[in-house]
């Protein structure tokens, strides 16, 4: 008897897995990888019915930040019961709320940009097809990107919130009781420019916009390895001082930082290049000056409505005369205000780079004028 009850147990179980069909993701399908040549947070398997992303967390090796199903709208959704807790995103979005002016200008590159239906720190947005919308009233002023009016949020009735992740930030509060998908943007914790740029393909495939974004993606990892080949043959190039005082402390990339990967790429000496840091390091006027003080270049960014000047430097701190290239007058300013240095180049690194081998190889004459930098006067 007991042998004839597992008998029967084992033939409905068989029955009831079958009555479930096609619908029913199996924890077994290992799926389709798909094949990320440098990003390196991100991992995306297809399925037969879904698509799975999974977005390590960049604070906690070996941990994971959050997993994603994107499902077409329009086929059955499937049961997820079996398969690890994740997100389900219906694809392709049709509306989403962005959070910074970064995404908002890839949404525009991906020809998406009627998507986008409500923004979060509109100041920081240079993007006229944003302001024009806002004041149209197409696209909703969110407020602060830290603390959201959710009601604005609400009424626009967004498919996912697009934002950026922060260590030990304690969650999204409110935000995440509203039941919209959150994506994680977290592709600026990658340690490579083209690794960072690559996240691009995952927004397509929210947007269905997967070959278009393969497409542009392509392009950049062609421009940005051919750039790469030149520098290399020009050998090394001068040695290279990033950014400027912040009240009492000195921001510098840490050599393992995306800007730091990129001065190596671009053959530049950097003070800092044997630094293991991804993020920038904190230090003081001394410190710089004691090891970056002989730079050949100096490239800052800053914000303003005109130009910045040697004399404005001198003004704001007095120390920056004792820079050499503050005397030799190789000081080149990026005007974040002013250019689209925040909105294009973390997309677009190829951008960027092209501006530091031209800096740091004065006799590479064959690349377009320069795009963020400029020489102070």
């Amino acid at each position: 008897m007991r042998h004839l009850y597992i008998c029967w147990l084992a033939i409905i179980v068989v029955a009831l897995t079958s009555c479930r069909g096609g619908n029913t993701p199996s924890d077994t399908e290992v799926g389709d990888t798909l094949q990320l040549k440098y990003a390196s947070l991100l991992t995306i398997v297809s399925h037969k019915d879904y698509t799975e992303a999974t977005v390590r967390n960049p604070w906690k090796k070996g941990t994971m930040l959050h997993r994603y199903y994107l499902v077409p709208s329009d086929s059955v959704l499937p049961d997820f019961s079996a398969l690890p807790e994740g997100t389900i995103v219906r694809t392709p979005v049709r509306g989403a709320a962005v959070f910074s002016t970064v995404h908002c200008s890839l949404l525009m590159q991906l020809l998406v940009g009627e998507c986008i239906v409500g923004v979060a720190d509109l100041k920081y947005i240079k993007i006229p097809y944003i302001h024009e919308g806002v004041e149209a009233g197409h696209i909703a002023d969110c407020g602060n990107g830290q603390m959201p009016v959710l009601e604005k949020i609400i009424d626009v009735k967004p498919d996912i919130v697009m934002l950026s992740p922060f260590e030990n930030s304690g969650g999204y509060g409110r935000l995440e009781e509203l039941d919209i998908p959150l994506i994680e943007c977290a592709e600026y914790m990658e340690t490579s420019p083209l690794a960072r740029a690559e996240w691009m393909r995952f927004y397509g495939m929210l947007f269905g916009q997967a070959d278009r974004a393969d497409s542009l993606f392509a392009v950049v990892d062609s421009s940005y390895q051919a750039l790469c080949r030149q520098a290399r043959e020009a050998g090394l190039g001068r040695s290279v001082l990033i950014d400027k005082m912040a009240g009492s402390v000195w921001y510098v990339p840490g050599g393992q930082s995306t800007i730091g990967q990129m001065l190596s790429d671009a053959g530049a000496r950097y003070c800092w290049a044997d630094d293991d840091h991804s993020g920038s390091l904190s230090l003081s006027f001394e410190t710089v000056l004691e090891r970056g003080g002989d730079a050949d270049v100096w490239l800052c960014r800053y914000g303003g409505d005109r130009p910045l000047t040697l004399h404005d430097l001198k003004n704001e701190y007095k120390g920056y005369a004792q820079l050499k290239a503050f005397r030799t007058g190789e000081v080149f300013g990026c005007n974040v205000e002013q250019s689209l240095f925040y909105e294009q180049s973390p997309f677009r690194p190829d951008y960027l780079l092209s501006d530091f081998i031209q800096i740091i190889h004065p006799d590479i004459t064959n690349l377009p004028p320069l795009r963020y930098y400029q020489k102070l006067q």
